[in-house]
């Protein structure tokens, strides 16, 4: 009979609060998520694809009923840290029940032991498929000894090692398994399908002790064939194979830190950066295995997907822990995802397909960094293409940098000084990738990018240099860069349309200029700006300091706790947290303090989170100061962040400071000999003694004139990286006051400039 209610409520995700996130090291591509002490999605064949809402579990006896999770007084516990094997302890009203959780390393299937203790009470568990790309038509259905469900060609087969004494399946907020206790105050309902909805599974269990296993494939019988294999082959050994993959995996790590919370964070930081690589497509690191507020909608997006930025943050965060093989490998990836021309998908699916399609340079940046890195701990092993993908990926930032798209946040244009201390980074270390001629324009571009840094991103009169008492500051990001000043406005994202002087917004991005050793971060500007960014962005929490992103962020839940819809308020990051660490060990002292706040930052399972509650506390939102928001939890960047500060310690500068880029700079504004100048960043006067080039990515002739000298007209040389240009030297230009040029393009589009020479 099929249940009434259909097509059932909108689907959702579940809370992207995570206790605990798992796979196992083998062949099987299944990979499992739990919060509030239950299973939450489980990703399958690929981390790219969550397939199931949840499955927690109803404990009842007589007309008393508890769903464990609103209950939710529960511990979790691990053998190790670096060992993913949950083991959940729920403590209720007259009963006990104990959950272990191990993905079946050579099967997609994920085994529940279960044990239930207390007089008369019965085990009911709560299942909602999510299945394929639709789940709001998915089709479950009961047989005598199992769940079963499909949608699009994906199946779920949940089986016991005992027996159901009865099932039944459903429509989510109709006739499923919770609103028939929630009615009738037991189970009633034994409906045998529930068809193309939103849909639901529950079972009633005969023993009160015993495995259940929830099997993935793409056929029914597939499905079946894996969850009843696993019980066959028994919990106890799947659990000891489990077991030892990820022990052999943790002989590799090398983690400094003595103290024992640090010491455990490191590990299971170390593992949770594991656990996000993709089987499927290995190398491939999601964001987070959760969506951010995904209880409250279906995107089929969230947090599951590759940035190329967090991928890389993941691979620097496992060489800190030592797993340079695992670092290797996802460079091999990032390799294999590169576009023609150069970047990367703003983010992509595992399988490489993109999703957003923006660009953001210093993403382009960042796999460069990464391979200059293993190259310089000579551990670039036998990975093929570095050279190809570095000249490449050059390239595309010396053609269309330094103005980016997008900043590190996704959400604006223009130039900042994150991006642009990765570019330059980029553009120095991935010369040695370079041929003689493309290595020689890219150090000579870096160079003069990086003496622009300041005239391009640095206010002297913004109006928060007079309120924190300095003479001025870096900007979050600079929309035009010309000598005209910092002029224009910046809309602010998230926040009804909102715009802002360029002046008046301010952000931590500042601090990885002395991260990467473009700057000291003893500099009076770099000072300067730390005392603005901590009169605004700083917050103090009962875990420690933590930051905004900038001022005004809207990225996050409203003020009464309900979840980001569009709009909202900013929460304070704990990865930044991490970033004012390493700059606090760069300015010489002591970043412990950085360390221990972004230890207390983490959820029950010592999870990082992607923001924190930095307000009162609303604990119908289970929302607390100093503890995770409903952002993304884990955040694969923050915990990559907290062992890439724990290596920064004990070696005592950034994991990301490369020795090229620390040699040509010296954490010191250089003086270019060459200025380049472009249209879309012009400059109107050319300091005495440097040379010039006038630039474009595509072929133009140039018609210029020298002081008072006759018109002259010459073509546009191949310059180095797809890059065209006329160069001027010093002495040819010694002798005149003023250059006027015209650049013709083959479209018959032109430019015009006017350079005073001193």
């Amino acid at each position: 009979m099929n249940a009434h209610g259909q097509p059932g409520i909108a689907p959702t995700w579940s809370s992207s609060a995570k206790d605990s996130v798992s796979t196992a090291l083998g062949p099987s591509r299944l990979w499992a998520t739990l919060g509030y002490g239950i299973i939450n999605e489980v990703f399958y064949p690929s981390t790219g694809e969550p397939q199931i809402r949840d499955l927690g579990f109803i404990v009842a006896r007589g007309d008393s009923w508890f769903e464990i999770k609103r209950v939710n007084q529960y511990t979790l516990s691990l053998p190790e840290p670096y060992i993913p094997l949950p083991l959940i302890v729920h403590e209720g009203n007259g009963y006990r029940l104990t959950l272990e959780v191990v993905c079946d390393p050579q099967r997609e299937t994920l085994l529940i032991c279960y044990a239930l203790s207390g007089e008369g009470f019965k085990l009911y568990p709560l299942l909602a498929p999510h299945l394929g790309p639709k789940s709001n038509e998915n089709t479950a259905w009961t047989e005598a000894d199992a769940l079963c469900a499909t949608g699009g060609s994906d199946y779920l087969c949940l089986m016991t090692d005992g027996t159901f004494e009865r099932s039944s399946a459903g429509y989510v907020g109709a006739s499923d398994g919770w609103h028939d206790f929630h009615e009738n105050g037991k189970m009633t309902w034994t409906y045998d399908q529930a068809e193309k909805g939103n849909v639901a599974l529950m079972a009633e269990l005969a023993k009160s002790k015993g495995t259940l296993a929830l099997g993935f494939a793409n056929s029914k019988e597939g499905a079946r064939t894996r969850a009843s294999s696993s019980l066959a082959e028994g919990f106890k050994p799947i659990r000891e194979r489990f077991i030892g993959g990820w022990k052999d995996w943790g002989k590799g790590l090398t983690l400094p830190g003595n103290k024992a919370e640090v010491k455990r964070e490191a590990y299971l930081s170390a593992m949770v950066l594991k656990v996000h690589e993709d089987k499927s497509f290995p190398g491939a690191v999601v964001a987070s295995l959760s969506i951010p507020w995904g209880s409250s909608h279906d995107d089929i997006g969230g947090y599951h997907l590759v940035w190329a930025r967090d991928a890389v943050e993941g691979g620097l965060g496992l060489l800190a822990a030592g797993q340079t093989e695992d670092a290797r490998r996802m460079l091999a990836y990032l390799i294999a995802t590169q576009q023609k021309d150069g970047h990367w998908s703003q983010n992509m699916f595992p399988d490489g397909k993109p999703y957003w399609t923006g660009i953001q340079l210093d993403e382009v940046g960042f796999p460069v960094l990464l391979a200059a890195k293993l190259k310089e701990l000579n551990a670039l092993g036998e990975v093929q293409g570095v050279e190809d993908m570095a000249a490449r990926a050059i390239a595309y930032l010396a053609q269309h940098g330094p103005i980016s798209p997008q900043d590190r946040w996704e959400e604006n244009a223009g130039a900042s000084p994150f991006t642009l201390a990765v570019s330059v980074a980029a553009l120095v270390a991935g010369s040695s990738f370079l041929n003689k001629d493309d290595k020689a324009y890219a150090l000579s571009l870096a160079d003069y990018w990086n003496e622009r840094i300041e005239n391009w991103t640095y206010s002297n009169k913004g109006g928060w240099d007079e309120k924190a008492g300095v003479e001025g500051y870096y900007v979050r990001i600079a929309p035009n860069l010309s000598d005209g000043g910092l002029v224009g406005r910046i809309d602010v994202r998230n926040r009804n349309n909102e715009s802002l002087d360029v002046t008046a917004l301010i952000s931590m991005d500042f601090m990885y200029l002395s991260r990467l050793g473009l700057r000291a971060a003893s500099d009076p500007k770099m000072q300067n700006t730390l005392k603005v960014a901590e009169m605004l962005l700083k917050v103090d929490t009962p875990s420690g300091v933590s930051f905004h992103r900038y001022n005004q962020d809207g990225y996050g839940e409203h003020e009464d706790g309900s979840p980001f819809n569009g709009t909202g308020i900013g929460r304070a990051w704990p990865l930044l947290t991490g970033e004012r660490g390493h700059f606090a060990l760069q300015e010489g002292e002591d970043p412990q303090a950085y360390l221990s706040a972004m230890i207390k930052m983490t959820g029950p399972g010592g999870l990082i989170p992607e923001q924190i509650w930095d307000s009162e506390a609303i604990p119908e939102h289970y929302l607390y100061p100093g503890k995770p928001s409903g952002s993304a939890m884990p955040l694969v960047w923050a915990h990559a962040e907290f062992l890439k500060l724990l290596y920064a310690m004990k070696q005592g500068e950034p994991l990301e400071l490369l020795d090229s880029v620390k040699k040509r700079y010296k954490f010191q504004v250089p003086r270019a000999k060459t200025w380049h100048w472009r249209s879309d960043t012009p400059f109107s006067s050319l300091p005495t003694g440097r040379n010039l080039i006038i630039e474009a990515s595509q072929t133009f002739s140039l018609e210029y004139q020298l002081g008072d000298t006759d018109p002259q007209e010459k073509t546009a040389q191949k310059l180095g990286l797809g890059i065209y240009g006329l160069r001027f030297k010093r002495t040819e230009l010694s002798n005149h006051k003023m250059l006027n040029f015209s650049l013709r393009f083959q479209t018959d589009e032109s430019k015009n400039g006017r350079i005073q020479l001193k």
